[in-house]
């Protein structure tokens, strides 16, 4: 829904999958073979994928100061079973954290997490504000004050909801 740039770094895998779903029409492309495999996602494994995506839209609606949509199983439950490297690179001793698998997505994605977290980006990847939306999305506003996916969108509606209440 976003015409956003993506998210920076690893953060792009989150941003990604959180947005699989459309609220709105119910549409998921992880409902397809092609959605799955761009995310490496076994069929077998599509339920953790699912549980993945949901505790990481109630952390970007944290980010950006929203409630939860829903009862999920916390973030930090989920990315604990997801063990990470200390890597360090021989010819410049550049540090890194990795995913110990790199198979697994809660691999992947606990290792995008640590990297923005470690780079200060991980508080800007947020959902949208709109209940029928909560789009991922990397707010890059100088403050930090972000709402909304789309300003044109979700913020016009939301704008043009508070006018008529008030008529």
């Amino acid at each position: 829904m976003s015409e956003r740039s993506p998210a920076p770094g690893g953060l792009v895998l989150v941003e990604s999958l959180v947005n699989t779903v459309d609220l709105e029409s119910g549409a998921d492309t992880l409902d397809s073979a092609e959605g799955r495999a761009r995310f490496r996602i076994a069929e077998g494994e599509l339920a953790q994928a699912r549980e993945l995506r949901e505790s990481l839209r109630v952390a970007l609606l944290a980010h950006a100061g929203h409630p939860p949509h829903r009862a999920v199983t916390p973030l930090g439950e989920l990315l604990a079973g997801a063990p990470l490297l200390l890597t360090v690179a021989e010819a410049d001793g550049a540090a890194a954290l990795a995913p110990a698998d790199t198979g697994p997505l809660l691999s992947r994605v606990a290792a995008a997490v640590a990297e923005s977290l470690v780079a200060g980006t991980w508080s800007r990847l947020k959902a949208c504000e709109a209940v029928d939306c909560h789009w991922a999305y990397y707010d890059r506003s100088p403050a930090g004050r972000g709402r909304w996916c789309s300003m044109q969108v979700c913020g016009a509606r939301a704008k043009m909801r508070r006018y008529r209440a008030r008529g």
